[in-house]
């Protein structure tokens, strides 16, 4: 998944734009060419979301706050055992 409004929704629809710019569609002479544009296509868009997305594994449990900074925090915490690090 991509979060909306993230950075990495943003660089992703930047590198993708920039990928569809560079494939060279002036000169189709058959099907087989044809092919071999779309699959360079399904490729470098695959690359492209491998390399801005992550992974999300939602489960009943799945909390739409916990973030990258909870994570952080409650890290933190459970090096700390910290009571202000809980709050």
């Amino acid at each position: 998944m991509i979060v909306k409004k993230s950075e990495e929704e943003c660089t992703f629809v930047k590198e993708l734009i920039e990928a569809i710019k560079n494939i060279e569609t002036n000169d189709i002479p058959d099907i087989n060419c044809f092919n071999s544009i779309i699959l360079e296509f399904v490729s470098l868009l695959e690359n492209i979301w491998a390399k801005n997305s992550k992974i999300v594994n939602i489960t009943k449990h799945s909390k739409s706050w916990w973030d990258i900074n909870y994570s952080r925090n409650l890290e933190n915490y459970r090096v700390t055992k910290h009571i202000e690090d809980w709050k």
